[in-house]
């Protein structure tokens, strides 16, 4: 389905009855992410889950965003389809870190949160900070000569090997910059709801230690450690995270 959300096309799809429950996928994906997990809650929910403006079948935004912009959206989302405030919100990775930020600022409110590999700690990636702009300027004097698709290529492949999510949405290059000068510690700490803490023990893309200071920073927060998954720990390990989203909620 589709509606227009400040002048943006916005692809969603909500399903099922009963409480609210938000569903925000990270960067580079889409709602697609969380189709089975759609299925799941549905019969004992109503779900809603969104392609965030530039991602899946979702119109980009004329300018860069921070996550700011992008929280302030998806409440206008909210009002636009007349939906009360979430029971509960779901964020992967940078969904995580846009939910963490919108329950701060008070755009979103919520009884409970779930993160699932939740980005949003930037201040211990300085190093990691310094290789990303190395490689983005040292990429773009190496491919300067290609065809536009293989310079993409090359420079997704560039950045690929220091872990970087730059590059998976192109377009998006400015508001990735924006998004990860971005760091929600102060944000968690303020978090007074329940949240549930989903991380993968030996996720390539956001370190364990990172669980631990969520975990840390959250007064009421519980940390569920998954020792086989990758990054997107509900694809790996479905039935496992499905049953300590089902009893959390």
């Amino acid at each position: 389905m589709q509606i227009i959300v400040d002048k943006l096309a916005v692809n969603y799809e909500l399903k099922g009855n009963g409480r609210l429950v938000l569903l925000l996928h990270g960067w580079g994906d889409s709602l697609v992410t969380y189709s089975a997990l759609m299925n799941y809650l549905s019969p004992r929910f109503q779900v809603v889950a969104l392609d965030l403006p530039g991602f899946g079948g979702s119109e980009a935004a004329p300018e860069a965003w921070n996550l700011d912009n992008y929280c302030f959206f998806i409440a206008h989302f909210l009002d636009k389809l007349e939906l009360s405030n979430p029971y509960a919100i779901i964020g992967h990775s940078n969904g995580g870190a846009l939910a963490i930020r919108a329950l701060s600022m008070e755009c979103l409110r919520a009884d409970k949160l779930i993160l699932i590999a939740a980005s949003g700690i930037r201040n211990g990636n300085h190093n990691k900070q310094l290789l990303i702009k190395a490689v983005a300027k040292t990429g773009k004097l190496t491919t300067f000569w290609l065809p536009k698709p293989s310079r993409q290529k090359l420079q997704r492949k560039l950045y690929g090997t220091i872990g970087s999510d730059m590059m998976a949405v192109p377009q998006l290059r400015e508001t990735f910059k924006l998004t990860v000068k971005q760091d929600v510690q102060a944000d968690a700490a303020k978090l007074k709801l329940p949240v549930l803490l989903i991380f993968a023990k030996h996720d390539p893309a956001i370190p364990y230690k990172d669980a631990i200071t969520y975990h840390n920073l959250i007064p009421n927060s519980k940390l569920k450690e998954i020792d086989s998954s990758d990054h997107f720990i509900h694809h790996d390990q479905p039935d496992l995270v499905f049953k300590l989203i089902g009893e959390f909620l």
